[in-house]
Order: C-alpha cells, then sequence, then structure tokens
C-alpha cells in the first residue's frame, strides 16, 4: 500500500471533492507535497484531517475554527488517538453551547425571543415590563440569558 495517494484516491476515499482539496490546501488544513511531475501527493494521515475538517463543518465550525484545533495536533508526525482524544475533550463545552444554542433556536417562535418588541401575545406573560432589554439588545433569551425570576405575589 502506498504511503502517498493522488488526489483523486483521497478525494474518492475521502467523499470530498478534488476542488475542495485545493481549497483546504490553500487555507493550510492540508498538505501535500509535489511529485517531479508537479502532481500533488498526500500521506495516508490527511484522510483522518479531512475526516476532522468534514465533521466539524457538519457541527457548525468555521474553517477558521477548524484551522485553530488542527494546529493544535502535532506538525511532525500523524496525530495519535490520544493526540485526537486530548483535542476533542477541549470540545466539550464548545458543543455543550452549541447544543444549548440549537435547543433555543428549536423552541422559536413558540417561545419570547426576548426582543423587547413585545408583539407576540405571549411575551405579555414570559416578558411583562419588557425585562428582557435590561438585560442588552437582541434577542436576549435565545443569546443564552437566564430569564429574570417572577416575581412571587401573594
Amino acid at each position: 500500500m502506498s504511503e502517498l495517494l493522488t488526489i483523486g484516491e483521497v478525494s474518492r476515499r475521502s467523499g470530498v471533492a478534488a476542488s475542495a482539496l485545493r481549497f483546504y490546501e490553500e487555507r493550510g488544513l492540508i498538505e501535500s507535497e509535489r511529485a517531479g511531475s508537479g502532481h500533488r501527493r498526500y500521506r495516508r494521515p490527511v484522510l483522518r484531517r479531512i475526516a476532522f475538517i468534514v465533521f466539524a463543518q457538519h457541527v457548525g465550525l468555521t474553517l477558521e475554527e477548524i484551522g485553530d484545533e488542527l494546529a493544535k495536533l502535532p506538525a511532525d508526525r500523524a496525530p495519535t488517538r490520544r493526540d485526537w482524544a486530548h483535542l476533542s475533550a477541549r470540545w466539550s463545552a464548545r458543543i455543550d453551547q452549541r447544543i444549548s444554542a440549537l435547543q433555543r433556536l428549536q423552541a422559536g417562535p413558540t417561545e419570547c425571543i426576548g426582543c423587547g418588541c413585545l408583539s407576540l401575545d405571549r411575551c405579555r406573560l414570559a416578558n411583562p415590563g419588557d425585562r428582557a432589554a435590561r438585560l442588552g439588545s437582541g434577542p436576549r433569551y435565545w443569546l443564552g440569558d437566564p430569564r429574570p425570576a417572577e416575581p412571587v405575589t401573594g
């Protein structure tokens, strides 16, 4: 089995178009070597980096964020399982934040978004007196600000 793969082989194996591989390379996310003919040749471990890129994009990371994460991996050798585990452990809080944001988004207009508009009937109940405005501008509750405690009556 050859240590170096052509761009076509990497594309077939990874499911990523050759044009995207060239783009990733331009962005510094992956590296290739040039054969005597000038054609790109990739070391086999690039497949793991590409899998990481595809997954990270799927969960919403930008290419800049992906590059920052990949930069934490060793440049002088193929990453080990321990390297990948160390990288993913740092993601836990970030993933939890994204899950929370998606859950708020999923609630959609059925919940007050804390925009202060008071345009929905429900807002009179969920945001009386425009309490969300005290937290700042924009959709405060969707951004993750806690809702103020209901006043105790009685």
